[in-house]
C-alpha cells in the first residue's frame, strides 16, 4: 500500500498564501461527502467551528494520517480520536490563532460586566435613563487562569487600563516576559485576592470542573468570574448557588444578586437551553461562544497554516505539537 501523501484542507487552498506546490490539496470543511479517500490523508486540517462528530468523522479512516492540525487553541474537541490514530501522528493546535480575539472578548465582558453595560440595553429597551454608580477596572486586582498565549494577550491588553495588579496562573511556575507565572496548586491563596478572575485555561483531566464550590467559595465577595475558556472548567451548579437566584421568567426582575457576578462566553451545557436558569441570574452576562469567530481569525489560521505546511514540506519540525499517539 503507497504511504498517504495528501493534505486535507478546512480552508480554500487558493486562500492560503506560501502553499508549497509539490503537495496535493483536498478542500473539505465539514460537508458530509469526503473530497477523497481519507486513506490517502497524510495531513489533516480539522474544520473550524463544526463540533466535535464532524470533525473526528474522518479520522477512523485515516489509516496514513501523520498529522492532526486544528484551528482552535483546545484540542479537547478531538480528544477521544487520538488514541486510535497511527502510532506517532501529531496532534497541533492552533497557538497564535485565537489570541486576539478572545483577549479582546475577555475584555469586552470584564467591561461590560463591570459596567452593567447589559442593564443599560435593557433600560435603552424601555426608554429609561439610568445613571447611578458603576466599579471600573482601573485600581482592580486581576487573576488570569491558564497564562498561556490567549492569557498573556489578555495581559497586555489590561495593562493600559490601570489595573493594580495582575496574578498569573498555570500548570507550573515560570517566568514570562511580564512576571513570574505561579503553578496551579497556589491559585488558593491568589483567589481572596482578585476582584475579577479571567478564566483562559485550556480543557483538560486537570481543569475539567477546576472552578468549582471551593474555587468560588475562595473569591472576594463582589469579584467577577470571566469565563473564555471552555464550560466544562466551572461547575454550573455551583456557579448558580454564588450568582444569585433566577428571575422566574426571562426579562422579570424577580431574581435575587448573588456574592459573586459571571461574564461568560463558554458555558456548561453549550449550547445553553433557553430554559436553563443561568439566562435569568442577575449580574450574570452570557455571550454565545464568540471568543474566536471574528474577522482576526481568517488571516492568523491562513499564516499558521501555510508556515506548517511549508515546514512539513522540507521536513522541518512543527510547531505548535500538543500530542504524539
Amino acid at each position: 500500500m503507497a504511504a498517504a501523501t495528501e493534505i486535507w484542507l478546512s480552508l480554500p487552498p487558493e486562500s492560503v498564501e506560501g502553499l508549497p506546490d509539490t503537495l496535493t490539496y483536498r478542500y473539505w470543511a465539514g460537508e458530509q461527502e469526503f473530497p477523497a479517500d481519507p486513506a490517502d490523508c497524510a495531513f489533516y486540517v480539522v474544520p473550524y467551528y463544526v463540533g466535535a462528530e464532524v470533525a473526528v468523522r474522518p479520522l477512523a479512516r485515516m489509516t496514513g494520517v501523520r498529522v492532526v492540525q486544528t484551528l482552535t487553541a483546545g484540542i479537547d474537541h478531538i480528544a477521544s480520536a487520538i488514541p486510535r490514530l497511527p502510532t506517532g501522528t501529531r496532534v497541533c493546535n492552533a497557538r497564535g490563532v485565537h489570541d486576539a480575539s478572545t483577549a479582546e472578548l475577555a475584555l469586552a465582558l470584564t467591561l461590560g460586566a463591570l459596567r452593567d453595560l447589559p442593564g443599560c440595553v435593557r433600560a435603552q429597551d424601555r426608554g429609561e435613563w439610568l445613571p447611578g454608580f458603576r466599579p471600573a477596572l482601573a485600581d482592580r486586582t486581576v487573576l488570569i487562569v491558564g497564562y498561556g498565549a490567549v492569557g498573556e494577550a489578555v495581559e497586555k491588553r489590561l495593562l493600559p487600563f490601570e489595573v493594580a495588579a495582575v496574578h498569573r496562573v498555570a500548570r507550573s511556575a515560570r517566568n514570562a516576559p511580564l512576571g513570574p507565572v505561579r503553578p496551579l496548586s497556589e491559585i488558593g491563596e491568589l483567589l481572596p485576592l482578585a476582584d475579577v478572575v479571567i478564566v483562559a485555561t485550556p480543557l483538560t483531566d486537570q481543569t475539567r470542573g477546576l472552578v468549582d464550590a471551593d474555587f468560588l467559595a475562595r473569591m472576594k465577595d463582589g469579584a467577577l468570574l470571566v469565563n473564555v475558556a471552555r464550560g466544562a472548567v466551572v461547575d454550573t451548579e455551583a456557579l448558580l448557588a454564588e450568582t444569585g437566584t433566577p428571575a422566574s421568567a426571562l426579562g422579570a426582575e424577580d431574581g435575587v444578586p448573588g456574592r459573586l457576578r459571571a461574564a461568560l462566553d463558554v458555558t456548561d451545557p453549550e449550547p445553553l437551553p433557553k430554559d436553563h436558569p443561568l439566562w435569568r441570574v442577575p449580574g450574570v452576562l452570557i455571550t454565545p461562544h464568540l471568543g474566536g469567530i471574528t474577522s482576526a481569525f481568517y488571516p492568523r489560521a491562513r499564516r499558521l497554516l501555510g508556515a506548517q505546511l511549508r515546514r512539513w514540506a522540507a521536513g522541518e519540525e512543527l510547531e505548535n505539537t500538543m500530542a504524539v499517539a
